[in-house]
């Protein structure tokens, strides 16, 4: 799978609001993930919202959607023209459990190379992870967060969601399990 990374906090950088209108808390009932219009769209990102959300994930989420690029290089997915005729994906914010927190950006680095390299190890092509690092603000609070960039393509639209699906749950996967 191809994975990577970057810090995006500069003065006119998009922030992370957290608590924003529409927001739905999925640490406390991880299940409603299935209520959302998002995952009516993608079926496969209700069980993964439920993973990143689960008592036991290092993160939660607090906003994303599915939307299909304007453009996707075929290089930068590990796919060929044919497979990349068809591409979807999706963002997810995610933020560290209270306990967690990144108190300095070289802590938020050092685990984002970690997770890259744990992604770029999964034989997985026509799909990519970037990682995103913010600021983020949870109500007076200011924190680094992550907008995580899950992108895939396929000869159809079909296969692009299936893939889609595979890469988001290997991400989870590998962000739940440390």
């Amino acid at each position: 799978m191809e994975a990577d990374w970057e810090f995006e906090i500069g003065p006119d950088a998009p922030v992370i609001e957290s608590y924003w209108n529409g927001f739905v808390d999925l640490r406390a009932q991880p299940e409603r993930a299935w209520e959302l219009s998002e995952c009516r769209e993608l079926p496969a990102l209700a069980d993964i919202l439920v993973s990143l959300n689960a008592v036991s994930s290092p993160v939660w989420t607090c906003k994303m959607d599915v939307f299909t690029p304007e453009h996707i290089d075929p290089d930068e997915m590990n796919a060929s023209e044919e497979d990349a005729a068809h591409s979807i994906a999706c963002y997810i914010d995610l933020l560290q459990r209270n306990d967690q927190t990144w108190e300095v950006p070289l802590e938020a680095e050092s685990d984002c190379r970690n997770l890259r390299e744990k992604l770029r190890a999964i034989l997985l092509g026509n799909c990519r992870v970037d990682i995103v690092l913010r600021r983020a603000v949870l109500g007076d609070v200011d924190k680094l967060g992550a907008t995580v960039y899950i992108t895939a393509c396929g000869s159809t639209l079909e296969n692009a969601k299936s893939r889609l699906a595979e890469c988001m749950a290997a991400f989870a996967v590998v962000v739940v399990s440390g």
